[in-house]
């Protein structure tokens, strides 16, 4: 069945983040993934996936500055050197963490660049970072993600993502498929991931409309976990929603799912 992991950037945020890890852990799951480790020591948070037994799933590069809307950097021809030293300190966390795998968020088209020049940057931004990471032994994958959250954001569509990979040419690139955004953007949904599932790094999940649990909306999660099973999917799947009320009531979306923390 597949493996759950909490995403404590959306989930537990009624405790301060470090917190969040036996929150987690209290819940059931046994893994953890969230945006960014960078404002916490990695030998904090190293401490605390020990004592809690808990697997880092995954965590983003750095992706500029989030407070200030930035969604990552990678189509930023002007930021490369930035994107570069990002790759760096990824890889300190991902090697303290034990983490296998890394996403990059591809970022917003900066006002004024031609889509082009941003699909270059990208590209080359994402040779570097598979290249470094292999040497690390940590995969690389990136995540499509949908127009209507974040309007401008580059690499929005499937077919977009792995065409963009094929021009990297790396063995060590991989799709991050969040259903929430593919629904979004595409829907078709089991059979995308059927035809994409050696292209496939790395699962996130959310209900459609309003990102909240499953069993909130559209999408038919008890069939897709079962059809993911049959598939052979034995890779994490991130718990990636925004509560409904709060993290605690909506875990009981997990009773009869097919799925296991």
């Amino acid at each position: 069945m597949p493996k759950l992991a909490a995403n404590i950037s959306m989930l537990f945020t009624e405790v301060a983040f470090e917190e969040r890890f036996a929150a987690a852990a209290e819940a059931g799951f046994r893994g953890v993934e969230y945006l960014f480790p960078y404002a916490v020591p990695k030998e904090e948070i190293a401490d605390l996936l020990s004592s809690n037994n808990l697997t880092q799933v995954l965590f983003n590069l750095p992706a500029g500055n989030w407070a200030a809307g930035e969604r990552g950097i990678g189509c930023h021809p002007d930021r490369v050197g930035e994107f570069q030293d990002g790759v760096g300190q990824a890889i300190e966390y991902a090697l303290a963490l034990g983490c296998k795998q890394v996403n990059c968020l591809a970022g917003i088209v900066p006002n004024g660049l031609d889509v082009a020049a941003a699909r270059r940057t990208l590209v080359e931004n994402l040779r570097f970072a598979a290249t470094k990471l292999k040497a690390a032994d940590v995969l690389l994958i990136a995540e499509p993600i949908n127009t209507y959250d974040i309007p401008g954001f580059f690499l929005n569509g499937s077919a977009q993502a792995v065409a963009l990979f094929d021009e990297v040419g790396s063995d060590n690139l991989k799709l991050q498929y969040d259903i929430y955004h593919m629904q979004r953007m595409e829907g078709e949904l089991a059979r995308t991931m059927e035809r994409l599932l050696p292209r496939i790094g790395h699962i996130q999940l959310a209900d459609n409309p309003g990102r909240n649990e499953p069993g909130t909306g559209e999408i038919n999660y008890p069939y897709l976990f079962g059809f993911l099973e049959r598939l052979g999917y034995g890779g994490w799947i991130g718990c990636e929603y925004k509560p409904l009320t709060t993290t605690s009531a909506g875990l009981s979306w997990r009773e009869g799912q097919g799925a296991r923390s």
